[in-house]
Formats: structure tokens, sequence, C-alpha cells
């Protein structure tokens, strides 16, 4: 195996100061292994790392090798190592430390793709234990779009909010944590309704197993319309993904209900009057992603339903900066960038 490799490096914030180097492959330590890269899907944290708008000091210990999500395959293992051997095909956990709960105080620490070198690379090193092995049925490029998107879905519906068959989810909009919510949801047996700008979009969330959508442009007091189409009752849980004005979202929970914060993509500030909060006892619980624990287990769920991810496009390795330009567009599904790696 060569001992230079590609690699997309952030050196300071903005997509000029984004650029492919040639570095040294990185070597195994202990509980480390080697991964050659096959897929890495691209998630909103990493437009926002990009941008400088996740961290200000994300980059004080040098160039950053973006992006979290990725399969690949073991090609080196260092001393120790006992969950993989080679030839395993594994998926990076974003938060590679935090392996069940509770969640420790530092797990920010250890996530990849910022503050640890991320997978946009021919090859990357990572302790065994932010691995999971991934779902033979799947092709790469749809394996990749698992970690963050699928999993936090997962995380918000079951290992949360622990919805059963019967319940109600209101999810918001059609990226990519939205359409996974809506594909478990399906299999869960709960009822999901959509809310979108677009009706072609929310046309699109029927075929994978929604039972209403919204359009929100066209009916602003959408949370009235959830309302009626819950008998007055509102939903079990939403799924928050904008952020700023929540009070629609806590109009349309009911009583005793959740909401999961999810995202920031209108504002990562919120605001609320608190009144309606109180006396619908309403418990609002934010998300980042999920443990290790829980990833293995709707790994298990998905080989049972079989649910196959909606990829939106697939960019090659060396055209990535096209590949951020279209989640900047609003994509409607993941976006994938398939690595060429250098021959072993």
């Amino acid at each position: 195996m060569k001992n230079k490799m590609k690699a997309w490096r952030l050196h300071d914030f903005g997509m000029n100061n984004f650029s492919m180097d040639i570095i040294s492959v990185p070597v195994p330590n202990f509980n480390e292994v080697l991964i050659k890269v096959s897929a890495v899907s691209l998630n909103y944290r990493d437009k926002a790392i990009l941008e400088g708008n996740y961290s200000a000091d994300i980059l004080k210990n040098g160039p950053l090798t973006l992006v979290s999500d990725a399969v690949g395959v073991i090609v080196a293992i260092g001393s120790g190592v006992r969950r993989f051997k080679e030839g395993d095909r594994v998926l990076t956990h974003l938060h590679s430390n935090w392996l069940d709960d509770p969640r420790k105080p530092d797990e920010a620490d250890f996530m990849f793709g910022g503050p640890l070198q991320g997978a946009l690379a021919e090859f990357m090193v990572a302790n065994e234990n932010g691995l999971v092995m991934s779902p033979a049925y799947l092709t790469d490029e749809e394996a990749c779009t698992l970690p963050i998107a699928a999993l936090t879905a997962w995380y918000a519906l079951n290992s949360i909010g622990q919805l059963k068959r019967g319940n109600t989810v209101l999810i918001q909009g059609t990226g990519g944590v939205a359409l996974f919510a809506v594909q478990i949801a399906k299999a869960m047996g709960v009822e999901a309704t959509v809310i979108t700008s677009q009706n072609t979009k929310g046309e699109k969330t029927l075929q994978l197993g929604a039972k209403h959508y919204i359009n929100y442009t066209s009916e602003p007091n959408w949370d009235e319309k959830v309302l009626a189409l819950t008998h007055n009752e509102g939903v079990d849980e939403v799924l928050e993904v904008a952020g700023g004005d929540l009070n629609k979202s806590i109009m349309a929970t009911k009583t005793s209900g959740l909401i999961t914060l999810i995202g920031f993509l209108e504002h990562p500030e919120i605001s609320f009057n608190m009144f309606p909060v109180i006396i619908k006892q309403i418990n609002l619980q934010g998300i980042s992603t999920g443990h290790r624990k829980a990833f293995e287990e709707m790994i298990d769920f998905f080989n049972v339903h079989r649910i196959n991810p909606v990829i939106d496009s697939v960019h090659t390795f060396e055209n990535s900066p096209n590949a951020f330009r279209r989640l900047e567009e609003g994509a409607f599904g993941k976006i994938v960038i398939k690595v060429n790696p250098l021959k072993q």
C-alpha cells in the first residue's frame, strides 16, 4: 500500500480554503484500525463546519479532514483490536466514544470530522469503538448515509420517543433525518405527517410511507391542520429540525407529548410561549444523533425491514466541493461522495 493519500481538508473557514491535499496515510495505533474509505455522505453539520458556523476553534490544531459519515473496508489493524478483522465493511459513528447511556460531558471531543479527523480521504484511522458493522444488503452509497441522519431519526423515534404502533409523529421538512424518520415510522407502525414547502416533495414522502403532508407555504397555520388530523389531540412527538419559533410545534403536540430538538436550519436560537408548554406538560428533548448501542439496534431493525436510504445525488471524490454546493441548494435525500482509493 502506498504511504501517501488524497484528503479534502479545511485550512480556514470558507470554500476557498477547502482543498484536496496529498498527505501521509495514517497508521493505526492501539485499538485502532485503518479503513479504506468507499463512500461518505454529507450532513448539515459538515456545511456548518466548513462555513465557520459550528465551532470557532475547531481548526485550532491545524487543517481538518471533513465529513463524519463513511463506509469502508478495514485494511489494517493495530494492536489490541478485538471487535473487527481485516476485510470487515464498517460504518463510522459520529460520537465515536459514546457507547451507551449515560452520555458523558466530553463526548463532543470524540466526533469524526471535527474535532477528530474525518472521512473525506482515501484512508482514515478510527478507534474500533467508534465503528459498527455495515448492513450487508446496502450498497456503499446507501450504507454511508446511516451514521448521522438515520441514527438521529431512530434515536428520536425509538430510543427517546419510544413510539409504538398507532402513535403519531410530525416530521418537519424533507432533509436526510426527516426522510429516514418517515421510513422508520412506517416500519414501526407509527403514523407520520410531514410539513414541507413543496407539494412535489410532499407527494414523495407519501410514497415513502407518510400518512399525510402539509404544505406550510399554502397553509401557514399548519399546526391547526395537524390538530384536525389528530382529532384535536395533537401528535405524540414532533421532530423539530428548523429551530427559531417553536410555538406552532408546541400547539401541534398533544398533552404530555414530546418535541425532539434536532436541528437549527432556521436559527440556532429558539423562542416560544412557556404557558402552553407548562399547561400541556410538553417535554423538550435535545437530540445529538445517538450512542453506539442504539446504532447497532437500528442496524438490526434495518436488516429486518430492509429500509433503503433515499439518495439525492452521488458525486466523485475529485468534485467534492460540488457535493457541498448541492447541499446548499436543498436536496431531497442524502448527498453521497464516492471515494476512489489508491491501489493497495
